[in-house]
């Protein structure tokens, strides 16, 4: 079978999403002056609870301290997983070997989670402080009048050094810090604090917009290539030439 050049070369086949085109715009329209607001790109999505059979109310609840110590299981995890190198480099080498590495990385998406299984994801240059972070929570959180801090897990260790920078702390490509008011957990302000969201009625409004604008996007499907299948030869078979002439036993 021999494919014909001039019919139209088959399109991958691909999903269909129906979007508002007027619901797509004022989605990116409203992404857009975020980002204005902000100097930068925020993206807004919920995690699923832990358990789903535990109250609302204690989904939103902090786990105790001791549930982030650190155990001697994470010990030796960690030293198994640890690759020591086996040859000494000079100072020089190492210096360069990092600087490499420093350079190849051009972003740090950081994502902090709140205890009402919020989560807010942007997107910072590895040579930007902790700082920034903070600065960040500091405009988009519900009550920014309250003090609070930033955490990671396991084990459990409050970031104090806020003028590191993203490379420096190993938060590079990404990280996942936690949020939590700094406030003694018998008053009342704390179980006030947490009782809401944690994030401004705007911020919280972006969650799902970034689906929404992916959607409307065309998607551009490449052609497969045709492959052409080669003309079989067919030879034509020449019938068997006859010796002319006499036979050599054919005497007169």
């Amino acid at each position: 079978m021999i494919l014909d050049r001039s019919s139209p070369l088959p399109l991958k086949r691909r999903r269909f999403t129906y979007v508002d085109p007027m619901e797509a715009d004022q989605a990116k329209a409203k992404l857009s002056a975020v980002k204005e607001k902000l100097g930068r790109e925020i993206r807004v999505f919920e995690t699923s609870p832990p358990s789903s059979s535990s109250p609302k109310q204690e989904s939103k609840a902090e786990e105790p301290d001791d549930f982030y110590d650190f155990t001697a299981e994470d010990y030796y995890r960690i030293m198994s997983s640890k690759k020591e190198d086996k040859f000494l480099k000079t100072r020089k080498l190492r210096e360069a070997e990092e600087a490499a590495r420093k350079s190849k990385i051009t972003k740090s998406v950081i994502r902090v989670r709140f205890p009402d299984n919020h989560t807010l994801e942007a997107t910072f240059h590895p040579s930007e402080t902790i700082q920034s972070l903070v600065d960040l929570l500091s405009k988009v959180i519900a009550k920014p009048q309250l003090p609070f801090y930033l955490y990671t897990t396991p084990p459990k260790k409050q970031i104090k050094d806020l003028s590191q920078d993203f490379y420096s702390a190993g938060f590079i490509p990404g990280a996942i810090v936690y949020f939590s008011y700094d406030i003694p957990k018998g008053e009342d302000a704390a179980a006030a604090a947490n009782s809401d969201h944690f994030l401004q009625e705007e911020i919280m409004s972006l969650k799902g917009l970034e689906l929404i604008t992916e959607q409307a996007e065309p998607v551009h499907s490449e052609p497969e290539p045709v492959i052409p299948v080669p003309t079989p030869v067919v030879r034509e078979s020449k019938p068997a030439e006859r010796p002319s002439g006499k036979p050599k036993w054919l005497r007169l």
